[in-house]
């Protein structure tokens, strides 16, 4: 039996390995049998050669009239260039074929006389019809010469993934010669146990790489594109399996529920009612914090649905129950709105030790890395000593010398922005065991996705928006091919700004002598579009506004590039009503929320991913005026670009969005390779389509790891699961 990590230079050659690891990265017969073909063409129905058309991919049945070499001019390093031309015929018309390269090889293969099938596209040189360089086979003399060319013509032809120094067919003839060595080898080993193949109907793995690789039918390859998405499937949700059963093995300090302290305070002082979904979400996230092991929780919510006030709520659960809560933030500007808006809405609650504060009350402390120092050391105290129970921060709660005096909960706000590391260090600053953490995202997720790269997590939604929320029309502004929908969009600014309401116009990046540094590079041009001009900037754009159509405004600009104070008082500035308009980058994406701000105009929104552009608008219609987004663009209509605009205007729907994001990129590799590098763990398997999929291979995972965890008895899928993670993302998983 052949091992799938037997190195190429055993089953190829030194020679063929070497190309192999230089030019595709592929070591093993495993790397290379894993190397499916991207696509597969066809060479097409028999023709006659009297009906070929320029242009099509033809397969024909004829014989060889003649053939004539001659030397051409030009020959490479002093040495003569062959011409070979050969004239063949099927008794309705003649058709020339030429071959530039092995003239003598194919000279001696093409006798006048001989028939054979000939395949490949057909061109035109001189006023005659030709195929250059076609595929062909020659047929027997023994009468089975014309079934032979009928299954010639149907076989599809494998296309693979290949570089200039490694063609698709030099790669399709490696991996046959490797299926025929483990054929004779008595083939692989199957990672598949035989019962799940049974339930699932699937083939081998002999039988699936043999079908993709050399597949006699379309039938072949849906056979084989099944059994092997299941292999990727079921193995990344056993690596999660195992990560889940682990994590409810490891010792956390229960944080229960404390009648009559700052929750039940908290409550009762709300001037509004929780949502039915806040209340569900809500006692899902407290159960979790009453388990003696880690809580791992996705909490996710479309814009507006009220993650911070579930967050904060777990966080005062926590800060009862004796223990600290610190809430990661992406960005400054982040992190101060939330340690305004949770001081804010705490009120009393949050101003333990001073005059006028509650009873029983804490204290909430934030901590950046632009603070002054005499603001930071009080941070770093009130953190390590416990007088704070709620602490904010950006990624300096990281830092070494921060420390917590009981550490129960870490809140991560978008996920997304967050390396592994970065929160395994937070979380390590727990004294006590581990702490429970809930993550919170506002970019919604699809099944698939949650179930794989968040597949360690329990998922918990919160899909229903606050009353009070208003709706939020979005129109796309072409800029280019209507200037005059750009200057009625600065007349709607005018016109909320008349009204005493604000808005907010983003821009990609800062401007000025830096480059690009926090705004959206967005998606690279897409084929056919036209190149890009450099991306608009606010620091010019305010200018401009401020100058021209919007003159008369208060316009202010807001970036990375103010000093903490200077941001803070900006958006101070801007939530007293004290500015019309806000100029900003990015920064504003999440968290900021100024219900009077009720229209958004994004420049160059083609530059942005959908998901961005999502999270963005959500920044107006926060109160009970509607909100209005304008997606300012030059992209052309009916180009990609606009397609994503369009589908931006068309829906709010955060989850319907999410899935038009992921169509449009590829999923990564989702056990951490877009943070090492590596390449993509999933070749076959697509997030979306195959998403029923994906949910039998977590069902059946769950079952076997809870039955073997250590897959003592499934030796093969053992080695394949090892083979999937590799030390770094077996790392990877270990700090999720």
């Amino acid at each position: 039996m052949i091992s799938w990590d037997e190195p190429l230079r055993t089953t190829q050659g030194a020679a063929a390995a070497k190309k192999f690891a230089a030019e595709l990265d592929l070591h093993t017969a495993g790397d290379l049998l894993r190397h499916y073909p991207r696509r597969y063409a066809y060479r097409g129905e028999l023709t006659d050669l009297a009906a070929l058309a320029e242009g099509e991919q033809a397969t024909v049945v004829a014989e060889v009239l003649s053939a004539t070499k001659r030397d051409l001019r030009g020959g490479g390093r002093g040495r003569p260039r062959s011409l070979l031309e050969v004239v063949i015929t099927d008794g309705t018309g003649r058709l020339t074929l030429a071959f530039f390269h092995n003239a003598g090889y194919h000279l001696k293969e093409l006798r006048p006389g001989r028939r054979g099938m000939f395949a490949g596209k057909v061109s035109t040189y001189r006023g005659k019809k030709q195929l250059a360089h076609p595929v062909y086979e020659m047929l027997p003399d023994d009468g089975t010469g014309d079934e032979r060319a009928r299954e010639f013509a149907d076989r599809p032809i494998p296309v693979y993934p290949a570089t200039k120094g490694l063609a698709s067919m030099t790669i399709a003839r490696c991996a046959a010669t490797l299926l025929d060595q483990a054929e004779g080898g008595g083939g692989f080993a199957d990672p598949l146990p035989p019962d799940l193949r049974e339930r699932h109907r699937l083939v081998g793995i002999d039988e699936a790489l043999e079908k993709i690789h050399r597949p006699a039918d379309t039938d072949d390859i849906g056979r084989a594109r099944k059994r092997l998405k299941w292999d990727e499937a079921f193995v990344l949700q056993l690596a999660l399996a195992q990560r889940r059963k682990a994590a409810g093995q490891v010792p956390a300090k229960p944080r229960p529920r404390v009648r009559d302290g700052l929750l039940d305070a908290f409550d009762a002082a709300l001037p509004f009612e929780l949502t039915e979904g806040q209340r569900k979400v809500g006692g899902v996230v407290a159960d979790g914090l009453d388990s003696a092991h880690p809580m791992h929780r996705l909490l996710q919510g479309d814009v507006g649905a009220g993650k911070t006030l579930v967050a904060l709520r777990a966080m005062l659960q926590v800060v009862d129950a004796g223990g600290q809560a610190a809430l990661l933030a992406p960005t400054e500007v982040l992190a101060q709105q939330h340690h305004r808006s949770i001081t804010r809405m705490l009120g009393p609650l949050a101003e333990a030790g001073l005059l006028g504060g509650a009873d029983r009350a804490t204290r909430v402390a934030l901590l950046t890395g632009s603070q002054a120092a005499s603001a930071r050391r009080e941070a770093l105290l009130e953190a390590a000593s416990g007088q704070a129970g709620i602490v904010v921060g950006t990624h300096a709660l990281l830092q070494e010398h921060v420390s917590f005096a009981d550490l129960g909960l870490v809140v991560v706000d978008e996920q997304h922005r967050f390396g592994v590391e970065q929160r395994d260090a937070l979380r390590e600053k727990a004294a006590d065991g581990r702490p429970h953490v809930l993550v919170m995202t506002a970019t919604p997720i699809p099944r698939t996705v949650a179930m794989t790269v968040y597949g360690d997590l329990d998922v918990v939604a919160l899909d229903q928006l606050p009353a009070g929320r208003s709706p939020i029309a979005t129109h796309v502004v072409p800029a280019r091919d209507k200037p005059h929908f750009l200057d009625r969009a600065w007349e709607r600014i005018r016109e909320e700004a008349a009204q005493g309401r604000q808005a907010y116009v983003v821009c990609p990046r800062i401007g000025g002598d830096d480059g690009d540094e926090e705004g959206a590079a967005g998606p690279a041009p897409e084929e056919g579009e036209e190149a890009r001009r450099p991306p608009l900037a606010v620091l010019e754009v305010a200018r401009t506004l401020s100058q021209g159509p919007l003159s008369g405004l208060r316009v202010e600009a807001l970036h990375g590039r103010l000093s903490p104070d200077e941001k803070e008082a900006v958006m101070g500035r801007f939530a007293a009503g004290e500015t019309d308009v806000l100029v900003a980058t990015t920064v504003i994406e999440v968290g900021v929320d100024v219900p009077n701000a009720t229209v958004m105009a994004i420049m160059d929104a083609d530059r942005f991913g959908v998901s961005q552009l999502h999270q963005l608008r959500g920044r107006v219609g926060r109160g009970s005026l509607p909100g209005l987004c304008l997606l300012v663009t030059e992209a052309e209509e009916g180009g990609p670009s606009r397609q994503r605009l369009d589908a931006v205007a068309a829906t709010t729907d955060g989850f319907e969005l999410s899935r038009v994001d992921l169509e449009q990129r590829r999923e990564g590799d989702v056990l951490g390779g877009a943070q090492s590098g590596k390449r993509s763990s999933l070749k076959m398997l697509t997030l979306l389509r195959d998403e029923d999929l994906i949910g039998e291979a977590r069902e059946e995972a769950a079952a076997l790891v809870e039955r073997d965890p250590e897959l003592a008895s499934h030796p093969p899928l053992a080695r394949a699961l090892d083979d999937l993670l590799g030390e770094d993302r077996a790392e990877f998983l270990e700090k999720a």
